[in-house]
């Protein structure tokens, strides 16, 4: 019974999970703000090697 309890009041996981989270939600971002970007950054570099 003692191991339970122990074990429930355990919160040293927290803090990794807490920062996976972080670090999943920047990733996120980090795709999203790509999947926006492309498109311009696409059609910016087709016009510089046109006229290469």
């Amino acid at each position: 019974m003692a191991f339970c309890t122990q074990w429930i009041d355990d919160e040293t996981a927290a803090t990794s999970i807490e920062y996976a989270f972080i670090a999943a939600l920047i990733a996120l971002g980090i795709v999203g703000a790509v999947g926006e970007i492309a498109p311009a950054l696409n059609s910016i570099f087709e016009r510089v090697a046109e006229p290469m």
